[in-house]
């Protein structure tokens, strides 16, 4: 079976794993099968953590973790204010992936190692910030997604929310994902829509992908004109706040509805025009990704 970005040979350190929440999902990433090989945290480089017997070393650096372990992911589990340091640390190490769950992040943070990240050639994909992460089930896990609410299997997902890619992988799991990816909610984020949608559409072991987004923005519409001209698999989607009252700003990140661009009947139906069909409802949704695996 293959997964993008994320697979079983997957090595990771998290940046931040002697805090509490790097802790608990340090935790929870091995027991999900994870490869996790360190962390890091300068003020207690040298010393190592237990996790139920797995003894795992605390480096000073994203760069020394990688020359010791050969680390190929990064779990970014630190404080907002100090994200942008730990993202531009690893974007410096050039590790491969960099998954930042970080909520609250100021935009110009993160506008600043998005741009870094570019400058450097791009030699780090970014997932997030404010994201669950990326899981590909039965090999790897890297963030807070939920590992036993799915099984592998050949639909991959991509979603703006997270509580949404609980409930898709859980409404899909006797059919099982390759890989599902939460690229958060912010109006900068480093891995979008259409980044997924052409990995999915590479993998061989994809065969339908599912796209959850929400209103605001335009990245859903940017995605439709980009499966309209480049993926040939059977796409579905659903688009969260059909309820949202027009022209307020609701409270998930940037979700700013003005005029008919950014609503969620908007993005229905520019998404629709492509030929991805799109559900009212996330069970909806799933409903139409059974039909269309039935139908393979």
């Amino acid at each position: 079976m293959m997964a993008i970005w994320l697979t079983e040979n997957s090595k990771i350190i998290v940046q931040g794993m002697t805090g509490s929440e790097g802790m608990k999902h340090s935790r929870r990433m091995l027991a999900a099968g994870a490869q996790v090989v360190g962390g890091v945290n300068a003020r207690k480089a040298g010393t190592s953590v237990d996790f139920d017997g797995t003894n795992l070393p605390v480096f000073g650096t994203v760069a020394e973790a990688m020359a010791e372990t050969g680390a190929d992911v990064s779990v970014v589990f630190v404080p907002p204010k100090f994200t942008k340091d730990a993202a531009i640390e690893a974007i410096d190490a050039e590790i491969p992936l960099a998954v930042v769950i970080t909520e609250g992040m100021p935009v110009h943070d993160t506008a600043v190692f998005w741009a870094h990240a570019g400058a450097k050639g791009d030699k780090t994909r970014i997932i997030g910030p404010n994201c669950p992460g990326i899981a590909s089930p039965g090999k790897s896990n890297a963030g807070i997604i939920p590992a036993d609410i799915t099984t592998p299997g050949r639909i991959g997902l991509v979603s703006k929310s997270g509580t949404l890619t609980y409930q898709m992988m859980y409404e899909l799991r006797d059919i099982g994902f390759s890989t599902c990816v939460g690229i958060g909610g912010d109006p900068i984020i480093g891995t979008t829509h259409i980044d997924a949608l052409q990995a999915f559409q590479d993998d061989p072991e994809t065969d339908a992908i599912v796209m959850i987004g929400e209103i605001g923005g335009d990245a859903e519409e940017r995605a439709a004109a980009y499966v309209e001209k480049n993926v040939t698999k059977p796409v579905v989607g659903y688009v969260a706040g059909f309820t949202a009252p027009e022209g307020k700003t609701m409270g998930h990140a940037g979700a700013i509805v003005s005029g008919s661009a950014g609503t969620a009947q908007a993005k229905k139906e520019a998404l629709e025009k492509v030929g991805v069909r799109v559900g009212k409802t996330p069970s909806e949704t799933a409903v139409l990704m059974r039909e269309i695996m039935k139908n393979l």
